[in-house]
């Protein structure tokens, strides 16, 4: 789970973006001591340098992004396997039937 600091330099981070300012630990840190938050003094400088060169817009847009698509033809396998499971178990029914024992006989 994400502590207080990190949230708040994440929050910090999106407040920036949205209003296309440049991220900086000045800046991060100008937002933190307007909310009156105590964070721990590594993360602004942290939050600022690995997002130094990153395309924060283009990162948003890719965290609902799973990774690729199944494959086409591993959808329809699902189905058929499922008949076959279904007349597996229809055949050793009518195998019961023609026994002449069940669990009633």
């Amino acid at each position: 789970m994400a502590s207080i600091s990190e949230l708040t330099c994440s929050y910090s981070t999106l407040m920036l973006h949205g209003n296309e300012v440049t991220i900086t630990e000045d800046k991060i840190n100008a937002l933190i001591k307007a909310a009156d938050i105590n964070v721990e003094s590594f993360w602004p400088g942290l939050f600022a340098k690995a997002l130094a060169n990153v395309n924060i817009g283009s990162l948003i847009y890719k965290v609902g992004a799973g990774g690729p698509a199944p494959a086409a033809d591993a959808t329809p396998a699902a189905p058929a396997e499922e008949k076959k499971v279904e007349s597996k178990k229809e055949e050793s029914g009518e195998y019961d039937d023609d026994m002449d024992f069940g669990p009633f006989d």
